[in-house]
């Protein structure tokens, strides 16, 4: 026991001594980026049965860009496009197709801590503004596609290849939609952005 706590103790003080040598963003600083999103879709539909996959995973893009307040604090703006996604399906002889089109922005506060030169942890709170247009064909009773705020947040990592150009990976909640069905809430996010 007393090595374990010996170790997260020293653990802590690389930990204290190492943030003290960060390089972090310039205040009065701006940053634009890019991402690749990764999300999951899912489609419940009553007494249906499937001839295509009812839930999976899905590629997309993003992009954005935020002012650094200081060197800890930052606010942040962003597009999400999780693109589109189908579902055939049948119940009893009928055939059904869902098609949801999904896209978000956010703006949010971001806050990040060093953990060396070139390493930082962050998170992001703030409001997402969430829109999932649901069509259907055949025997589907569901469509809409109106906007929906939601809170959104996000914990990541940055890695600083440069003082100007930073690689990223988070996890982001962007809320719910107003209808429960494709895009869930959650998505993973491989980020590139540039400070100038």
């Amino acid at each position: 026991m007393k090595k374990i706590l010996f170790a997260v103790a020293a653990s802590a003080a690389v930990f204290a001594t190492s943030s003290a040598f960060a390089a972090p963003d310039d205040a009065g600083t701006g940053y634009i980026g890019l991402g690749v999103v990764g999300s999951h879709y899912k489609f419940d539909v009553p007494n249906a049965t499937s001839t295509t996959d009812r839930s999976g995973d899905k590629a997309t893009g993003k992009i954005y860009a935020g002012y650094n307040i200081d060197k800890t604090w930052a606010i942040e703006g962003g597009y999400t496009d999780f693109g589109k996604k189908g579902y055939d399906y049948t119940v009893g002889t009928g055939a059904g197709h869902i098609q949801t089109n999904a896209y978000s922005y956010y703006v949010a506060g971001k806050g990040t801590w060093p953990v060396n030169e070139q390493v930082a942890l962050f998170g992001k709170l703030g409001v997402s503004r969430n829109h999932n247009a649901v069509t259907t064909t055949g025997i589907a009773a569901v469509s809409g596609g109106d906007n929906k705020s939601a809170l959104y947040a996000s914990v990541g990592a940055e890695y600083a290849i440069d003082k100007n150009l930073k690689v990223s990976l988070e996890y982001e909640n962007y809320g719910k939609n107003n209808i429960d069905l494709g895009r869930k809430n959650g998505a993973i996010t491989a980020g590139l952005r540039y400070n100038f």
